[in-house]
């Protein structure tokens, strides 16, 4: 099938595979290995014994906001709010003007005057829409009678993708990674939530070395493709910074030949974005067949949805009949699937045909 189709990232998948609430331990996610025909079954936990000494293993640091809000139109009719970042980019808690998706748009106009309460019911503030954008977004002005962050403590959620029915509050605690640490994504940086603060440990006194970045999750992550080809879509662009300290173990690593892992999509699309533009602060890099990776050697990464940019990243990443088999197999050994789900260790095409 042609890779520019976006059928071609299409696959079945048994409702009942959905993840609707993580492993029991985090790192008790079941782990499949990768590597041409050979699909092997581990466990998370074993990563320290999986990866090499001397590997330098990239995680996101990002921490997910309480952007899930509740709101009532002046009718009185509920709408939720989504709030997705300041207007001016970057996470700023000061921030007044944010662009937000709201649900149900066809309900809310440009100067309605939304209310916003807290998750007891309190008042605590309004947002009016002060512009209509296509796909459900808005451009919003917030008036809070508290500061924001406290604001969000009180009436935000941690936005749980819409295929998780769980409001528990144990799910609001594992859809955050151990080491969250730089507000501003609006929805987690999946791979890593499988890591314990003990495995980190174990990695590094295996002689892994751990680096860190941070890119702000957001639309550019999770907006579906439409249309017929993946040449038609169009990438939302996300801020990311990669501090000094990591970029220099980046290069020491490169220069050495050892192998740089990436926890994540997100770790992926930040440094070979940063290879390809050197210094930068967002990206809309939509990574696909063809592109030519500069950076990353493996990847750790959770089982994604049919048709997604993240499924088309892994496929450019490792080949896309491989990926595609290992889902079918992934789903033949009830491996479960997207956010809470399972996941997959894959080395890059070049490099896992040089090693072979």
């Amino acid at each position: 099938m042609d890779e520019r189709s976006i059928a071609a990232y299409d696959y079945e998948l048994p409702a009942a595979l959905i993840a609707q609430s993580p492993a029991r331990r985090r790192d008790g996610a079941r782990l499949m290995i990768v590597r041409d025909e050979a699909f092997a079954d581990r466990t998370f936990a074993e990563l320290a014994e999986i990866l090499r000494p001397g590997d330098l293993l990239v995680l996101n640091e990002t921490r997910v906001i309480r952007a899930r809000l509740g709101a009532r139109r002046e009718s009185g009719g509920r709408v939720e709010v989504l709030l997705l970042h300041p207007q001016g980019g970057g996470y700023d808690p000061h921030a007044s003007a944010w662009r937000a998706l709201v649900r149900p748009a066809k309900r809310v106009r440009e100067g309605d005057r939304l209310s916003l309460y807290a998750r007891d019911g309190e008042a605590l503030g309004s947002a009016t829409i002060t512009r209509t954008l296509a796909g459900g977004l808005r451009e919003l002005h917030l008036e809070l009678a508290l500061a924001f962050e406290p604001f969000l403590e009180r009436a935000g959620r941690l936005p749980l993708p819409p295929y998780i029915h769980n409001e528990s509050e144990d799910a609001q605690e594992r859809y955050q990674t151990v080491f969250a640490r730089m507000p501003g994504s609006v929805a987690a940086p999946t791979a890593a939530l499988h890591f314990t603060r003990e495995l980190l440990e174990r990695l590094e006194s295996r002689g892994i070395e751990i680096a860190k970045l941070s890119l702000d999750v957001g639309l550019g992550t999770f907006a579906p493709m439409r249309g017929a080809r993946i040449d038609e879509h169009e990438m939302h662009a996300e801020r990311y910074a990669i501090p000094s300290d990591t970029a220099g173990r980046i290069a020491r690593a490169r220069a050495e030949g050892r192998r740089i892992v990436a926890a994540g999509t997100t770790v992926v699309r930040a440094l070979e974005d940063a290879a390809l533009a050197g210094s930068r602060s967002k990206t809309a890099l939509f990574i696909a067949p063809g592109f030519r990776f500069r950076v990353v050697d493996a990847m750790i990464t959770n089982f994604h949805l049919p048709r997604s940019t993240l499924l088309v990243l892994v496929s450019a990443f490792a080949g896309r009949d491989l990926v595609l088999r290992a889902y079918r197999a992934a789903i033949d050994r009830g491996y479960r699937f997207f956010s809470f789900g399972d996941a997959m260790l894959l080395q890059r095409r070049e490099r896992r045909d040089s090693e072979a």
